[in-house]
């Protein structure tokens, strides 16, 4: 079992940036950790995934060249850093990870472990 908490949201105006931890109970290494976001009356979209065996990641097109997503295997901690950050980015966002031994793409029916997310809110 693998439990996620997240940290970081909060308020910050447009251009800001905001760094977010994931810190998982059951361990980062060899499975895919992701970050996902859902906006009030939209669905949840995936912002970044990294495999943390490899370091593999990608990224949603949202989001590209602005996040970054980064692990730290001995903190057993996932991270995603935004700069330049929009009003759209606006959501909660969650962290999600995969079973040990699993890379997979950015559908959150891939990920079998949720955090309880963090608000993170972009104000112009």
């Amino acid at each position: 079992q693998v439990q996620l908490l997240e940290s970081g949201g909060g308020s910050v105006q447009a251009g800001g940036s905001l760094r977010l931890s994931c810190a998982a109970s059951g361990g980062t290494n060899g499975r895919t950790m992701a970050w996902f976001r859902q906006a009030p009356g939209k669905e949840r979209e995936g912002v970044a995934r990294i495999y943390t065996g490899s370091g593999n990641t990608y990224y949603a097109d949202s989001v590209k060249g602005r996040f970054t997503i980064s692990r730290d295997n001995a903190k057993r901690t996932v991270y995603l850093q935004m700069d330049s950050l929009k009003t759209e980015d606006t959501a909660m966002y969650y962290c999600a990870a995969t079973r040990a031994g699993q890379s997979v793409g950015l559908s959150f029916t891939a990920f079998t472990y949720w955090g309880q997310g963090t608000q993170v809110t972009v104000s112009s």
